[in-house]
């Protein structure tokens, strides 16, 4: 196996023709002429034998071939008595043009030093970029010096340059990652000072949390448990968000959460779990999921009973199937490894929290789970797969983004769609309202406070930094608060334009949501035990929680508690209230009624309890603007905001910031929000 050079060592190897012909020829050497042309022959014919040519070599071989033809043939002075001028010139024009096509003519030679999972990244081209900017005024610059100066001054000011070239190609990629983002987050590095330890008055707080959330109720556990002094304030009459149950004549119904991703040995929700001493298997229960495709009811129990199914049905694409799940296994896998904090961070995150060198080993590091951060999940699943249906059977979850495959980012799709067929889901035992009222009684317990029916007016602001929170006449006061809502109710309204940035403003104001759903709750009057607890019927687009099924104390004996949803758009429902709003919640009932009825029959005649809800009854309930499920889309245009704002103090905490919708992504945004708060100190469990 022969060894690839390293990029900056070939650099050096293509610069040998020049600096013999700049040598030679600067004493009046004309033959230095052919032996450069002789070493760039031999460069370029090793390039020949690999079929992968250098663009400088293939510069360097043109020009001294014409300068060999010109001297030796033509008798012509002017190669060797402009050698400087004419060879930098040469090498300016070639810097420029490889800019002008957009292939920087370092990238070749970063691609020696660098895995190929590096190549696409946009940061890795705007560093190559950068650095063939400079060469190209370098080589223009000493162009100059040999035009405008004599020796041996001409040759000491460009060999100068030339250094200098060398040690910025050097240390500029080493240093650029974590500075390009610490610049883009440059108004988001503030820190404020907490000492869980000094005494507080009655109305006074280490933290104050906005709206009672998953990822709210997270933070505030886990800084409950480091001894923080924590106040939640919930508008609603229960916590949880959407994270919540109701009950109705003995049925209970969860508001949207019945497939909770996360609960694997590494996985987010476990680390919180274990981080609070509580028991997955005492708060969850793994589901059992059905897809009903093309007619067909596919059965998904594990990931080798699904990798079969699959085989079976697309026999051609065997050996591709299993190595799509291979390379998705090792790629969550990294997502997830080497987490000190629990939760994978964001690029910003681990220049701060480890250091450069770490942010520019992360693709080496994790050249699988780089590879799907750099693709959407229709690339992805193009790689592997030819027949159509199967790439439709594998965005089967897609729903839980709510984004079509070309638009999503395949990262996400690992983490928010492939990981349940690796994994699985869960249900929450008791129904999703158990899992936040154990959060809040872990923050009660731990000396923290949780009041419900309490919304907050306003986030009290002095000079750009936090003072608290107004609640009708009353004043609660803190330097830290964290906004649970989402970003635009936070920002736009508790806290107000006049206090925020304008261009953030604006930002904030165009960020689109995500869309909602409608969801039709059913308490049946039979037993539908022998069903999964989770049917996704992908030929008609809606899926059939059969909540009892998960835990039989959600209903009545030998009754069932059923969830039909559907994704929804907001802007096609009526004001509530009409009579148009009635009509149409009505209608969609009835219709997706009579499409379980294909599954389960006769559903219909058994309902003894029936409610219904609407993208503006989650709006209502949840103040999320559109009633959106997720916060803001999640497709690979949309930008989520950072977890701190330009407000000091102010963080946020919720499906609005990284890493989007979710219960496990939710989680992730509460740690990391409690552990900035922490100053990145680890806990001692």
């Amino acid at each position: 196996m022969v060894r690839k050079i390293p990029g900056m060592l070939y650099i050096f190897i293509s610069f040998i023709p020049w600096i013999i012909y700049w040598v030679l020829c600067g004493i009046g050497f004309g033959l230095g002429i052919a032996i450069s042309f002789l070493i760039s022959l031999i460069l370029i014919v090793s390039q020949i034998y690999r079929r992968y040519f250098n663009f400088m070599d293939i510069v360097s071989i043109i020009y001294f071939c014409i300068a060999f033809i010109g001297t030796f043939i033509f008798g012509l002075n002017i190669f060797v008595e402009e050698s400087g001028f004419l060879g930098y010139f040469a090498l300016f024009l070639m810097a420029l043009f490889s800019l002008i096509i957009k292939q920087p003519y370092t990238l070749q030679v970063s691609k020696r030093d660098y895995p190929e999972v590096y190549w696409r990244d946009r940061m890795f081209i705007k560093i190559n970029n950068i650095i063939t900017i400079v060469w190209t005024m370098i080589f223009i610059t000493n162009a100059l010096i040999f035009l405008l100066l004599k020796a041996p001054l001409n040759i000491i000011s460009s060999n100068i340059l030339i250094a200098f070239g060398m040690v910025f190609s050097i240390v500029f990629p080493l240093k650029a990652p974590a500075y390009f983002i610490s610049r883009n987050f440059k108004r988001y590095d503030w820190s404020v000072g907490v000492d869980p330890k000094r005494p507080k008055g009655e109305d006074e707080y280490d933290v104050i949390i906005v709206g009672s959330g998953i990822g709210g109720l997270t933070c505030g556990a886990l800084l409950s448990k480091r001894g923080y002094k924590v106040l939640v304030l919930e508008q609603h009459y229960q916590v949880g968000g959407y994270c919540s149950s109701f009950m109705r004549r003995g049925f209970i119904f969860n508001t949207g959460v019945e497939d909770v991703s996360g609960l694997w040995e590494r996985g987010p929700v476990s680390y919180l779990l274990n981080e609070l001493g509580l028991s997955r298997d005492e708060l969850f229960v793994r589901n059992r999921v059905r897809f009903i495709f093309r007619g067909r009811e596919i059965d998904v129990d594990n990931l080798e009973g699904f990798i079969r199914i699959l085989s079976e049905m697309f026999p051609e694409e065997r050996d591709d199937i299993y190595a799509f799940f291979d390379e998705a296994m090792k790629a969550y896998d990294e997502c997830y490894k080497d987490l000190i904090y629990g939760v994978p961070l964001p690029a910003e995150l681990i220049a701060k929290v480890f250091g450069s060198k770490k942010l520019l080993d992360y693709p080496k590091e994790h050249p699988h789970f780089y590879d799907w951060m750099n693709k959407t999940y229709k690339e992805k699943l193009d790689e592997f797969f030819s027949n159509d249906d199967l790439k439709t059977l594998l965005c089967a979850l897609l729903g839980y983004l709510g984004t079509k495959p070309e638009e999503t980012p395949a990262s996400s799709a690992l983490t928010a769609v492939v990981s349940y067929y690796l994994y699985g889901g869960y249900f929450p035992k008791g129904g999703a309202q158990r899992f936040a009222d154990t959060l809040k009684n872990y923050i009660e317990s731990h000396g923290g406070k949780v009041l419900i029916r309490h919304r907050v007016d306003k986030i009290i602001i002095e000079n750009r930094e936090v003072r608290g929170v107004k609640v009708g006449n009353k004043i609660f006061r803190s330097r830290i608060v964290v906004a649970n809502t989402n970003a635009k109710t936070a920002l736009l309204e508790l806290v107000g334009e006049k206090h925020l940035p304008k261009d953030y403003a604006e930002y904030i104001k165009n960020l689109k949501m995500s869309p909602s759903a409608f969801m039709v709750f059913l308490g049946i009057d039979m037993d539908l035990s022998s069903y999964p607890t989770i049917i996704n019927n992908l030929d008609e687009g809606y899926s059939i929680v059969i909540n009892s099924n998960a835990d039989p104390s959600l209903a009545p004996r030998g009754k069932a508690s059923i969830t039909i949803l559907t994704i929804a758009n907001y802007h096609e429902f009526p004001e509530r209230g009409t009579r148009e709003y009635l009509e149409k919640k009505r209608e969609l009932a009835e219709m997706l009624i009579r499409k379980v009825e294909k599954i389960i029959p006769d559903i219909s005649r058994h309902i003894v309890v029936i409610d219904i809800a609407t993208p503006r009854t989650f709006e209502r309930y949840t103040s999320m603007p559109e009633g959106a499920i997720y916060a803001f889309d999640q497709s690979i245009h949309t930008k989520r905001p950072y977890f701190k704002t330009p407000i000091k103090g102010l963080y946020l905490a919720s499906a609005s910031t990284f890493p989007g919708g979710g219960i496990e992504a939710v989680v992730i945004s509460g740690i990391i929000c409690a552990n900035d708060i922490c100053g990145w100190r680890l806990s001692k469990n």
